[in-house]
């Protein structure tokens, strides 16, 4: 289960991303950097080699299992964002490994197009001819996922459907979960009514009716965690937003809106393998500054806000990874 949303373009033109990861614990995560230079090979498959590429762009990002190139979430010094979210149910579908040389990982597909694009333009190019297929990086099982992206224009969604991968545009930039994008685009038609002002009192029988508080505008939006739900929250959140002044204003909205999609641990649980029922939380948000370049994160135990600069980073040397922070407290203060 995750959120990934787009704040509305500041005033200045900033552009900034949001998105949360909810799973549990047990799947270990790190920050990564990858170099502008580097030489992505595919996961082979059968002693035969994935698709081999060479970056033009480096990368910042969140990767799992320890591998730098494993990305899960993500943006590259063009200021294009992608995420990976779960989508489970039946709404993944990978193709077989073929060896021609076209074969890419789900598990690599962040690295591929962050490296080799700037622009989303360029990743329906680079989608061209791709074999993605499903590995298992550790979970026991290939883990089904679409893949959301986003550049400063616009975004699109990539699912995987029975017949080969489907590239969606995403015309309001929110993305969760099951089902497939075009479903949840058509059910946002069920809360057209859905405002951030009180509807007005109304008169029936000679008696007078009015809201009781503010807020009442957005009464009927569904308040649970499904990905059904969370993404028509989500989608009146950027919509119903006032435009930021300027990319740090679109950050500590972006901030506000990762609040409201917090799970904490004990209200969802799951079966997880071999570590039975466990619970399922917010392991960490990130928030993408598309413009500014600029790529937070926070963990579901340290509140604490890390950025890393991508202007001030490093992205000639070799790939590597960075432990998160999890260790964190409250602030103590004198008054």
């Amino acid at each position: 289960m995750c959120t990934n949303f787009k704040s509305k373009k500041a005033k200045d033109g900033s552009t900034v991303v949001g998105r949360s990861l909810e799973f549990p614990t047990n799947m270990p995560t790190a920050l990564a950097a990858l170099p502008s230079d580097h030489a992505g090979q595919g996961t082979a498959c059968g002693g035969q080699d994935g698709k081999a590429w060479k970056a033009t762009h480096g990368i910042v990002g969140m990767c799992a299992f320890g591998n730098p190139q494993m990305l899960l979430d993500g943006m590259n010094d063009a200021g294009l964002s992608a995420h990976l979210l779960y989508m489970p149910g039946g709404y993944c579908t990978y193709q077989s490994f073929r060896g021609d040389g076209s074969d890419l990982a789900e598990v690599d597909l962040i690295a591929y197009l962050l490296g080799s694009c700037s622009t989303l333009a360029e990743v329906k190019t680079a989608m061209q001819g791709m074999n993605v297929w499903g590995f298992d990086p550790g979970m026991g099982f290939p883990p089904p996922i679409h893949c959301l992206v986003h550049d400063t224009d616009s975004s699109i969604a990539i699912e995987f459907h029975p017949q080969g991968w489907n590239v969606i545009d995403n015309p309001i930039g929110v993305g969760t979960n099951a089902p497939y994008m075009d479903w949840h685009l058509t059910n946002l038609n069920n809360y057209v009514g859905a405002a951030n002002t009180n509807p007005e009192k109304v008169a029936v029988a000679g008696e007078s009716f009015q809201a009781l508080g503010q807020g009442q505008g957005l009464l009927g939006l569904p308040g649970e965690m499904t990905a059904v739900a969370r993404f028509v929250r989500a989608a009146a959140m950027v919509m119903l937003s006032d435009q930021p002044k300027d990319g740090k204003e679109a950050e500590q909205f972006t901030m506000h809106v990762l609040n409201a999609f917090d799970m904490v641990p004990g209200i969802v649980k799951e079966s997880f393998g071999p570590a039975g029922i466990v619970d399922e939380v917010t392991v960490w948000d990130t928030i993408a500054n598309l413009t500014g370049k600029r790529y937070a994160y926070r963990t579901v135990t340290d509140p604490t806000w890390y950025v890393v600069d991508l202007a001030k980073t490093d992205l000639t040397k070799p790939a590597r990874v960075s432990r998160l922070s999890f260790d964190g407290d409250f602030t103590a203060i004198t008054i």
